[in-house]
């Protein structure tokens, strides 16, 4: 401003025909408003005059020409910048020195950008696709597979099994029988369907039964005990003309020695060792 007539409020010299500064409506010269008011900047330390422009950033001040990155020298003025550790960088700088590198395609996500996050590493929204229908997974639901991720639908389109008995997809866990997948739930008893899963059962027929129904539908009943034959864990039995017996329960009827694997006779419904046999 030029005035034509005030003083400087330090110096009291007129300001008549003189440049001057305003602060709280006094009026001051240029050299002492310098000299009482001017910022220091924080580059080349210097005070920032008046006829200077004063470029403010949390509390601290730079020189327009001084206001620049301070890895590249590039001017900051009227361009985006980040700060760390109170040092200014282009966004540039900034990303070569501290952003996420995309998991995908190894370039650097750029500060402002929308960054997504998955077991630790960091994508572009635009490259964190379904590896099989190529769609944005934004916060979807996802599998992983191979380290490629999938959505939902294309993972069970593409690699899940399907369960044998519901033919829906079979998303955890499960059990195989006869080759096939069934979800725990699924595989139970053809009888009473209590769940099989993690239990001993029989096959019959291409179906899985329980010990209890088996025994009571199919199984043998031993001649001697009466009890069913299941033949279950390798378990071995005797037969012999139309009746069967537990290999623990194969014994003379008179001296209970065992006949497993040794000649015997019968007499009416027993069996009998030689010597007992002979002694009749």
């Amino acid at each position: 401003m030029t005035s034509n007539h005030t003083d400087c409020h330090y110096c009291l010299q007129s300001l008549r025909g003189r440049k001057y500064a305003l602060r709280e409506e006094n009026a001051y010269c240029v050299t002492c408003y310098d000299s009482l008011f001017a910022n220091p900047c924080e580059e080349c330390k210097q005070p920032i005059e008046c006829d200077s422009k004063d470029l403010a950033y949390k509390g601290r001040h730079w020189h327009e020409g001084c206001f620049k990155c301070a890895k590249c020298s590039r001017s900051l003025v009227e361009k985006p910048f980040a700060a760390k550790d109170e040092v200014l960088l282009c966004t540039e700088c900034y990303s070569d020195e501290y952003s996420s590198k995309c998991f995908h395609c190894r370039k650097t996500i750029m500060p402002g950008s929308r960054k997504m996050e998955f077991k630790g590493s960091s994508w572009h929204e635009s490259c964190f696709i379904c590896q099989y229908c190529r769609q944005p997974l934004g916060t979807k639901p996802l599998i992983t597979k191979d380290n490629e991720n999938y959505c939902v639908p294309c993972f069970e389109k593409q690699f899940a099994h399907h369960c044998y008995s519901c033919k829906k997809v079979i998303t955890s866990g499960g059990v195989t029988y006869d080759d096939q997948p069934w979800h725990k739930e699924c595989f139970v008893c053809a009888g009473c369907k209590t769940q099989l899963s993690g239990q001993r059962f029989i096959s019959k027929d291409e179906y899985p039964y329980c010990v209890d129904c088996f025994s009571k539908l199919y199984a043998k009943k031993c001649a001697a005990c009466k009890k069913p034959i299941t033949a279950l864990g390798g378990a071995k039995f005797i037969s012999f003309e139309e009746r069967q017996w537990h290999g623990e329960c194969f014994k003379c009827a008179k001296c209970s020695v065992s006949l497993v694997g040794q000649g015997f006779l019968t007499r009416q419904d027993d069996v009998l060792c030689h010597e007992c046999g002979s002694a009749l």
